[in-house]
């Protein structure tokens, strides 16, 4: 197979990495790896994430978007009426510069920047966008959605982490996407991972969140005033909080005011196996997502999960079969989810072990390199 020119646009802003960026840095590493010519854009961050590093020695060419857009680049933005200027302006020096066989943009949310798409479309570029988490509140105004009509139909792919979510981008925009398709996160765990049950001398329930720390999106503070209720008070349970973010210190507040410092605790950033070798059960009470990473790995550990209704929970998530559903990120929904949970606890085992069976079913063993596969064909095809 011929060699192909790749280059990759991520677009979070928010943070230096987070769960956005695997699938496309991870197949970024692969395509270099194979031999084609593989160049990425990210923010600029200082100092740079050890991820973004790691491409870096892994062969990707990758340039770094300034914090602070130059004169003529602020001239321009507004000239063009443009949020996205510094991005837009960035790539399409990259276009010149690199001429790819195909340019893949990776959005933290649902939907690119519009002045990309339309930059490609108008230079005949081949690309992709992958569009990760969505919700109901981003609803574009018409103008944009008219202009999303018509520029996603130029797109070779355009490629969701869930079905849900494809279908809220529609709704959002006003068409169908024909060229729409369904594509899985890579793994941090080993697709075969098969933590031991955990074993209490006493029948403790421990419960695991796992996530950035980020009420908004993740809605720790769901889970954490459902179990404030009084009737959690006399059951045997304890939840760990994984993750970090700019939000912390308030969540670490409210577990004090809700009076539950005895019994919730955080954790940082852990090792997926090792957090399942000593937790029965995930909890995600997400008020908007993709499809999270560390659901599809909890289920491949063997645990079941309680989540709320949203994205593509429902899409791997079996209500009563592989763990249970809250009908909506409310702490009342959340609440009925972890009680049937309780009353079914003595089953966790072999509901994770069922979740276990029916995720490998779904998921492949590779999802980078599965993605890497399918981008080649692109590219080839684009020639």
């Amino acid at each position: 197979m011929r060699k192909s020119s790749f280059v990759f646009v991520s677009t979070m802003a928010g943070d230096s990495w987070g769960g956005s960026e695997e699938l496309w840095s991870r197949t970024a590493a692969i395509l270099a790896a194979e031999g084609h010519a593989v160049s990425a854009s990210v923010r600029e961050w200082r100092p740079l994430h050890p991820r973004v590093l790691a491409l870096r020695a892994a062969g990707v060419d990758v340039s770094v978007r300034p914090l602070r857009l130059t004169a003529a680049e602020r001239l321009w933005r507004r000239a063009t009426f443009n949020r996205h200027g510094g991005i837009a302006a960035h790539v399409r020096k990259l276009l010149v510069a690199k001429m790819p066989s195909l340019l893949v943009i990776s959005n933290g949310t649902a939907l690119p920047p519009i002045e990309l798409l339309e930059l490609c479309a108008s230079r005949r570029v081949p690309f992709v966008t992958i569009g990760l988490a969505n919700q109901e509140g981003w609803w574009p105004e018409d103008d944009d959605a008219r202009r999303y009509r018509a520029a996603l139909p130029a797109a070779d792919r355009c490629y969701f982490i869930s079905k849900a979510n494809l279908r809220l981008v529609e709704k959002q925009i006003g068409m169908r996407l024909p060229n729409a398709e369904i594509v899985w996160s890579p793994l941090n765990v080993p697709f075969h991972a098969a933590p031991a049950w955990p074993a209490t001398d006493n029948g403790e329930i421990r419960f695991a969140c796992v996530g950035r720390l980020h009420p908004p999106s993740k809605g720790q503070d769901i889970l954490l005033e459902a179990l404030a209720n009084p009737v959690w008070a006399k059951r045997n349970w304890r939840l760990t909080i994984f993750g970090e973010g700019r939000m912390k210190d308030t969540l670490q507040q409210l577990v004090q005011v809700l009076g539950l410092s005895a019994r919730v605790t955080f954790g940082g950033h852990a090792p997926i196996e090792d957090i399942w070798a000593a937790h029965h059960a995930l909890v995600m009470p997400s008020r908007y997502e993709g499809l999270p990473l560390v659901m599809v790995e909890a289920m491949l550990c063997g645990r079941p999960v309680i989540a709320t209704d949203v994205a593509g929970h429902s899409e791997i998530v079996e209500d009563g079969v592989t763990g249970f559903l809250a009908d909506a990120p409310t702490v009342p929904s959340m609440a009925r989810a972890l009680e049937r949970f309780w009353t079914r606890r003595a089953q966790a085992e072999r509901m994770g072990k069922v979740a276990a069976e029916k995720i490998r079913e779904r998921v492949p063993p590779d999802p980078a390199r599965v993605f890497a596969e399918e981008l080649e064909r692109i590219a080839q095809n684009a020639r």
